[in-house]
């Protein structure tokens, strides 16, 4: 059975959920990832009359069906440090409050676990979303950064969302951590790091997005493969690596589309990720969750772009083997 494919809205929360609704409809998507963002998805009105329901009538109304939700830019909040503008900018007036960084972290893990049991009214057993990170300022590890001042880090995100992950559990709902520089885990061996730092709890997975892994010259494959327990949820983005000798990796402080960047992000199926080799590593770990289309192109108009990237995809969504390799090979006699 073909794996449905979904819109996610988090840079359409512009536009009301309904006009993204009717869009993603007509261009043949079959459902919303929604982000917990704009007039999408408001978290602390989970137990108001009628709010749940009046956002799955919506989905109805235009023949479209929601496997998972998302809460970036809260969860950014969640274990940064330092808060600061940046985040005034994204995380709302609620959780920002009065801008105390503490407080900023507390109300972002208060709405994560309003996200989890938003995620169950709706009947979706997957969030996707940021964690944030104590330490990635610390990233080029110059001046000298101890060793004991990463083990903290990985020990703060842990006592950080834990008791996030509990509300999870409680609510039969999973976390998909999407790997992205300016998290706790943002590269293969971070990866690795956070899983530990939880105790490898099956609450906390992982939102396989390849954009990110392609600048940092991680192999998206491998990655599926290495990691094929905890892919929980699925975002297709491209990125387009320019590495001339004068655009680097680092991106130079210059805007998205700027072409003396040396990566950027792209419509999918016009960059780099390897989508027919992700696929299939994608169907042979089993999963069959929803391929989310994350659209981001800074060179492209969206209404172009989010139903072109929907038919690149799809042509790599062949249904897999029903036959083993072993079996069709072998001797009939």
């Amino acid at each position: 059975m073909p794996r449905p494919f979904t819109l996610f809205t988090g840079q359409w929360a512009d536009l009301p959920l309904e006009e993204v609704a009717k869009l993603a409809s007509g261009w043949g998507y079959d459902g919303l990832e929604i982000a917990v963002s704009g007039d999408h998805l408001d978290a602390w009105r989970v137990d108001e009359p009628g709010y749940v329901e009046s956002k799955l009538e919506l989905l109805d109304k235009y023949n479209l069906k929601v496997w998972a939700i998302s809460n970036h830019l809260k969860g950014q909040a969640v274990c940064d440090d330092p808060i600061d503008f940046r985040h005034e900018a994204i995380v709302g007036s609620r959780v920002w409050g009065d801008g105390e960084p503490e407080g900023v972290r507390q109300r972002a893990a208060e709405e994560l676990k309003h996200t989890a049991r938003l995620a169950r009214a709706l009947g979706v057993d997957t969030v996707v979303g940021f964690t944030g990170s104590s330490i990635w300022q610390y990233v080029a590890m110059f001046p000298p950064v101890p060793e004991k001042v990463i083990d903290a880090g990985y020990q703060d995100f842990a006592d950080r969302w834990n008791p996030i992950l509990d509300v999870f559990d409680e609510n039969g709902v999973r976390f998909a951590h999407e790997v992205h520089p300016s998290e706790i885990a943002y590269d293969y061996w971070t990866t690795q790091r956070t899983l530990e730092a939880i105790g490898h709890r099956e609450a906390f997975g992982l939102n396989w997005d390849p954009s990110h892994m392609m600048w940092q010259g991680m192999d998206p494959v491998s990655f599926i493969w290495d990691f094929k327990d905890r892919i929980y949820h699925v975002d297709c983005k491209d990125t387009k690596v320019r590495q001339t000798g004068r655009n680097t990796v680092l991106g130079s402080h210059l805007a998205w589309g700027d072409p003396r960047r040396g990566w950027d992000f792209v419509s999918a199926g016009r960059g780099d990720v390897p989508w027919e080799a992700s696929f299939r590593a994608l169907a042979a770990i089993g999963y069959d969750g929803p391929i989310s289309v994350e659209w981001e192109d800074a060179g492209m108009d969206r209404l172009h772009g989010a139903p072109e990237a929907l038919a690149a995809l799809k042509k790599f969504d062949f249904p897999a083997s029903q036959t083993s390799f072993d079996a069709a090979f072998s001797s009939k006699d």
